[in-house]
């Protein structure tokens, strides 16, 4: 288990430092401006200068995204739950959740920031939209893919439907919601970003996409990679905090744990 926990580490790292190596000796090689492709110890000297310009702004993102992480995790799982007791609800509102994911969040986030009158809302509402379909359609599926021989066996027992629920259809759903989770978090910190771009709000309460277009306004390219590096590593940072709280509720019960223990 060691052997294959220092694999899953040390080859992604040494992969890592290789990649960097290389842009870095192709910068110096080629003498390519720093305004057209900073190498990556500048980025990273960058980030340590502007740290205190950089860091509140991140912040503000991680903020936005995990009130809409938050969020689609609440209106997903209450949807799922309501579409798994009643087919009528869920032919109803389906097609409308279907209507929200497939809509591109460019397209429609100036509506939002129109109607919504509040700058700091219509992003974390463009943001849930991103974030909460993948939620609401692996816990659906997880509630209905409960073996039908615990079913028949809870129906023998004169379960009711709520108790069978709580006591099978939630935790057999359980897994596919974690599944969801996992995909959620990375989309609501790219919805949030997306949205960021569109509403172009400056000033000190602003998100990490003002950072990156007022440095390509200022051609501080440095500073933009330094805000994507930023970024790129919340994104990593949220999707290992989620596998390993999958990981934490999944280790004593379920397959799919046990196998990556093993």
């Amino acid at each position: 288990m060691n052997a294959r926990i220092n694999a899953r580490v040390v080859a992604p790292a040494v992969m890592g430092v290789l990649m960097l190596a290389l842009w870095e000796g192709a910068v110096r090689a080629f003498k390519v401006p720093p305004y057209i492709l900073p190498g990556p110890l500048l980025v990273a000297e960058t980030l340590v200068d502007d740290w205190g310009t950089l860091f509140p702004s991140l912040l503000v993102t991680l903020r936005i995204t995990l009130e809409a992480l938050a969020a689609a995790v609440l209106v997903g799982g209450v949807l799922a739950i309501l579409f798994s007791l009643s087919r009528w609800i869920e032919l109803s509102l389906f097609p409308y959740a279907i209507i929200l994911q497939v809509t591109p969040i460019v397209a429609i986030a100036p509506l939002i920031i129109i109607w919504a009158n509040n700058v700091e809302l219509s992003l974390l509402i463009c943001a849930w939209l991103v974030a909460f379909f993948p939620i609401l359609s692996n816990t659906i599926l997880g509630l209905r893919s409960v073996d039908a021989n615990l079913l028949d066996l809870f129906r023998l027992y004169g379960a009711g439907r709520w108790r069978t629920l709580v006591d099978l259809r939630l935790p057999a759903a359980l897994p596919y919601f974690l599944g969801g989770l996992r995909i959620s978090g990375g989309l609501a910190l790219i919805g949030a970003v997306v949205a960021e771009f569109v509403a172009g709000t400056g000033g000190s309460a602003s998100g990490l996409a003002w950072r990156i277009l007022e440095a390509g306004y200022q051609l501080q390219i440095p500073r933009m990679f330094a805000a994507l590096a930023l970024i790129s590593l919340s994104g990593i940072a949220i999707y290992l905090v989620l596998n390993a709280l999958s990981h934490l509720l999944l280790r004593r019960w379920h397959d799919s744990a046990l196998a990556e223990a093993g």
